[in-house]
């Protein structure tokens, strides 16, 4: 099915996730809407299955006095936030007496509204998806619902917008796109926000979507479902990666006219780069990126966010990845929403 994708169409479909969780949010973390039906989406199930289930947690999570016991929300498993956040739990837990309980989402937009209804303690999200919600403006989902209790903990590193494809689909150029079968991602992601608003700005107006976190598009590709998929995250992004050690990938420039085209669809794209290497790629690819943060909601403990903050950014030196970017003296670059008095008293200190 081709079709011109615009925002109402987008929100429509959008409303079918967790997104509908957001009706009602006034700032004091109230609403009592279940999770959305991720499931429909692909891969991702709902956070109440998934502490049933089990089978997105990490291992170790069960037990504890409860309110030692934080809820974090990431995002899918192969992309970055998943096994960063579990980095996150190891160092939290070394360096507290809190027990992080991590999760599998559908990453951005949904984590919000977790974080929006107390199904989140803290959460990883993009600072544009962010910026949309504490503002109530950008998707419709948030134009007049703005969720005036989400916080600010820290920024982290660049989520590079990565166009991908196989050599064999003949993508070379955003224009190429035009009548391709495109997997966006999760419906209500964070990604999915910002491929139809790069898409948009790309002047690409007929295209098939699909709709599945990052693993499962890496299949599709393989298994030519789809022409082309959007992945964003900090590069190398693992799902990628695994397709690359046995396809030709191709990474769909965004370069010249058509960066600055993005860029002035909204000021919180920046100027990126996937080095040569990476993906196997021969010559580095151009493209944009927006912002990771560590989220959470006002009605946190000071003291809890602190401590929170301060053992992860107390040591940095313990974790493995995006270890460039991810510092104290960096993390507030680019916080687009208020800061949560625990982490203003980390960094004031």
């Amino acid at each position: 099915m081709s079709r011109k994708l615009n925002r109402r169409e987008f929100v429509a479909a959008a409303g079918l996730t967790g997104i509908a969780g957001l009706a009602g949010c006034s700032g004091n973390g109230g609403g009592d809407g279940t999770e959305g039906e991720e499931t429909t989406a692909g891969e991702e199930t709902t956070a109440s299955e998934e502490t049933t289930a089990g089978e997105e947690t990490t291992e170790g999570d069960g037990g504890g006095d409860t309110e030692s016991r934080l809820s974090w929300h990431a995002g899918g498993t192969g992309g970055t936030y998943f096994p960063l956040s579990n980095e996150f739990k190891s160092v939290v837990e070394d360096n507290t007496d809190y027990t992080l309980q991590v999760q599998s989402t559908g990453a951005s937009v949904e984590n919000v509204g977790s974080l929006a209804r107390g199904d989140a303690d803290f959460a990883l999200i993009q600072n544009d998806v962010a910026s949309f919600a504490a503002n109530g403006e950008g998707i419709d989902a948030f134009e007049g619902n703005a969720v005036e209790n989400l916080r600010g903990v820290a920024t982290l590193y660049p989520e590079t917008i990565t166009i991908v494809t196989l050599a064999g689909t003949g993508i070379e150029q955003p224009s190429d796109l035009e009548g391709a079968t495109i997997n966006t991602g999760d419906l209500g992601s964070g990604t999915q926000v910002n491929a139809v608003q790069i898409l948009e700005a790309l002047g690409i107006e007929d295209y098939s979507e699909q709709n599945t976190g990052f693993s499962q598009a890496s299949d599709q590709l393989k298994n030519g479902d789809i022409d082309a998929a959007f992945v964003v995250g900090g590069w190398p992004v693992g799902a990628i990666e695994e397709l690359a050690a046995t396809e030709d990938v191709v990474v769909v420039p965004i370069e010249g006219e058509n960066r600055q085209a993005v860029k002035d669809a909204a000021d919180f794209y920046a100027d990126d780069e996937i080095p040569s290497g990476t993906y196997g790629l021969d010559e580095p690819a151009p493209t944009v990126s927006v912002q990771a943060m560590i989220a959470t909601n006002a009605e946190q403990p000071e003291e809890t966010v602190q401590e929170v903050t301060s053992a992860i950014f107390d040591n940095t030196d313990q974790l493995t990845i995006k270890t460039d970017f991810i510092s104290r003296d960096t993390a507030q670059d680019g916080m687009s929403i208020d800061l949560h008095p625990g982490a203003q008293a980390y960094f004031d200190s």
